[in-house]
């Protein structure tokens, strides 16, 4: 395959240096940096697929920005059709927040938008649209703010966007998704009173836009410490990292620290982020790193190589389905920066409802189908989320950083994220503090059911 068509972001410091080849393009600009919509080749399965992607005027793909910078971009629709970008994870004025129609109106074709706003919080965020079905046409790349700790570590670092691919166009998955199932079975092929893990069974998985036919392979020290910032950039697939037999340090969930914890399995379900820690031992074995799909056997990945290691072909499909994804690592994270201690102000029964017959979603807000959360600036507010449904939902909130809470009445002073899993018959709560008024988009991540129903706003009482 020709380079060009492989122009993801595979690691920070391949993109600062390509960012720094595209700064003296952008000084005209006062140092706004560009990002444009695009359509791109990948290659799949051993044919050419065209599918959107956002890349620098360099053909990087992506952002890396350090702690305390302006985030300074202007996104350019070079698309035949309207667009717009979604910046997941950063907390910005509500209006630039790339949601269209709520944050503003979404980017035509052959037209841009600017946006200016503190890169905060610091850590592994990503980018995607947020217009229809395109986040399934791979309309998504990383977004990095590097934290000052990780810079000054000087460890190297490596970025993965894991996305699931299809053949058939978005339209077409959500259109069968519709249709009524036969046989008692829903379009996961699942009994209907048992969990769905799929709502989709894609062609692949891919893991910055490579399948393990031929994967990405990263060059590192033989006995050096690698960060990888893994991102689940797929538009429904809950994945589960998996190490194999070596152990990682988890440092980072959805780019907000907590206390280190070692594991070989890492539960991400869509939207996710995890930053981990890998030590070479000096063995000279190559160590793959993959993404099992939740309850099937496809599955993704890179590979760390130390110098001259060899390296086994991985299958696409792995000897057994992938694990399921739930909470059992969750009630063990702890966020090294909780929230400050005070009580709780306004607390919000969101319930999570639907069914795969019909394939209709929704998430009534104090029993209200349609009704926005409300809130007043400065309150403590807790969402208490309940799943009455027999599929998991990846459940994000824009423009926020919460904490999770409970989890099936087991009290915790959880992680701090921007999107937490709740998985069927499952209640999870967690809780932020109102300090970004405007009107934020508050939803489901699997694609397909939030283009179904599962979406509200949060919405500030009185704001300017």
């Amino acid at each position: 395959m020709n380079p060009s068509r492989r122009s993801l972001l595979v690691g920070a410091t391949a993109l600062a240096a390509a960012e720094a080849l595209a700064a003296r393009g952008a000084q005209a600009a006062g140092g706004e940096k560009i990002l444009r919509l695009q359509t791109r080749q990948i290659e799949v399965g051993g044919k050419a697929a065209t599918r959107y992607g956002v890349a620098q005027p360099s053909g990087a793909a992506g952002l890396v920005l350090d702690e305390g910078d302006i985030f300074d971009v202007r996104v350019e629709n070079t698309l035949k059709v309207t667009s717009g970008l979604h910046w997941h994870g950063l907390n910005p004025p509500w209006q630039q927040d790339g949601v269209p129609y709520i944050s503003g109106p979404p980017i035509a074709p052959g037209q841009s938008a600017t946006y200016k706003f503190p890169a905060v919080p610091a850590g592994t965020r990503w980018m995607h649209s947020h217009f229809g079905l395109q986040e399934q046409d791979l309309l998504a790349a990383p977004l990095i703010i590097r934290e000052t700790e990780a810079i000054r570590s000087g460890r190297q670092e490596v970025v993965v966007l894991f996305e699931d691919f299809s053949w058939s166009k978005p339209a077409t998955i959500l259109e069968k998704l519709r249709r009524p199932p036969s046989g008692g079975m829903g379009p996961g092929g699942m009994e209907m009173s048992g969990p769905d893990y799929n709502d989709v069974d894609y062609d692949a998985y891919l893991a910055n836009d490579r399948t393990l036919a031929d994967p990405q392979v990263v060059d590192v020290e033989r006995s050096g410490e690698v960060r990888l910032r893994l991102i689940n950039g797929s538009a429904s697939t809950n994945f589960t990292i998996d190490l194999g037999a070596d152990e990682g340090t988890l440092l980072s969930i959805d780019g907000n620290p907590v206390e280190p914890l070692k594991a070989s399995l890492f539960p991400l379900a869509t939207a996710q982020r995890a930053d981990i820690l890998v030590r070479l031992l000096g063995d000279g074995r190559s160590v793959p790193v993959l993404a099992r799909g939740e309850g099937r056997r496809l599955q993704a990945g890179i590979v760390l190589r130390p110098r001259g290691a060899a390296i086994a072909k991985i299958p696409t499909e792995g000897a057994v389905d992938g694990p399921a994804v739930g909470l059992k690592q969750e009630v063990l994270l702890r966020a090294t920066r909780p929230l400050a201690a005070r009580r709780v102000d306004r607390s919000v029964p969101v319930g999570l409802t639907g069914s795969m017959m019909g394939y209709s979603w929704s998430m009534p807000v104090h029993d209200m189908t349609g009704a926005p959360v409300t809130v007043v600036r400065g309150e403590r507010v807790e969402l208490v989320m309940h799943n009455e449904t027999m599929m998991a939902h990846p459940m994000h909130l824009h423009g926020h950083s919460f904490q999770v809470t409970e989890i099936n009445d087991r009290k915790l002073a959880g992680a701090l994220r921007d999107t937490v899993l709740v998985p069927p018959q499952a209640t999870v709560k967690v809780a932020f503090d109102a300090d970004n008024p405007g009107i934020w988009a508050y939803h489901c991540h699997n694609l397909y059911h939030m283009a179904a129903g599962m979406f509200t706003t949060l919405v500030y009482r009185g704001f300017t």
